[in-house]
């Protein structure tokens, strides 16, 4: 039996070609194949490294907490503050409605007339600053609505509300931003921390 021909080309060579373009397809799969399987395995490293890295974070962050908060009444105190309670360890505020959660504050003091709001970093940041900053606003807002409600929140309202920055490393450059937005900064001293009140420095009432 003749094989048939088409402008030069044979069945069989057609034939030969989709086996080739088969065989290359083939390859290409198991390539793709391999590829994924090593994705997979970087993506499991990066994963791994990442869950590392996040627990020397929140360790070294419990460090820093450790850190400022025993004696930060004291501080504050010894600046002529006189607060009387202080709540340590995250104070959370959730939307009532839905149960989300909206912002949370390291440590918040508190006397009669004031409360100052601490967010505490290991390495203090000009970003985190502009989180506090934001921070502030949404603690003195939600106060607002609480206040309304009655609920331990509410007692923010009344108050004259501060804010302050504390960092187990804190650069001048970021102190000063901090020092510019209104906030006070506490940063390491030996083995404790001391508040840094430049001259002139007033803080922000939010």
């Amino acid at each position: 039996m003749e094989a048939v021909q088409t402008e030069g080309l044979t069945f069989e060579k057609v034939w030969a070609a989709l086996m080739e373009t088969r065989q290359h397809l083939e390859e290409a799969k198991q390539m793709q194949k391999e590829t994924d399987r090593q994705m997979k395995e970087t993506g499991r490293q990066m994963k791994e490294t990442d869950r590392r890295i996040g627990e020397l974070g929140n360790r070294f962050g419990e460090l820093a907490e450790h850190l400022v908060a025993p004696n930060i009444i004291k501080k504050f105190n010894k600046k002529g503050f006189k607060l009387s309670r202080m709540f340590p360890r995250g104070l959370s505020i959730y939307d009532p409605e839905n149960g989300d959660a909206v912002t949370e504050i390291d440590i918040l003091m508190d006397n009669h007339d004031i409360a100052i709001a601490v967010e505490i970093k290991a390495k203090a940041t000009n970003k985190a600053v502009n989180k506090h900053k934001e921070r502030m606003a949404i603690l003195r807002r939600w106060a607002a609505k609480e206040y309304q409600r009655g609920s331990f929140l509410g007692m923010i309202h009344t108050k004259k509300l501060f804010g302050a920055i504390a960092g187990a490393i804190m650069s001048d450059e970021v102190k000063a931003y901090a020092q510019k937005a209104g906030f006070f900064t506490i940063v390491q001293s030996g083995d404790t921390v001391k508040i840094d009140i430049p001259d002139g420095f007033t803080p922000r009432e939010w």
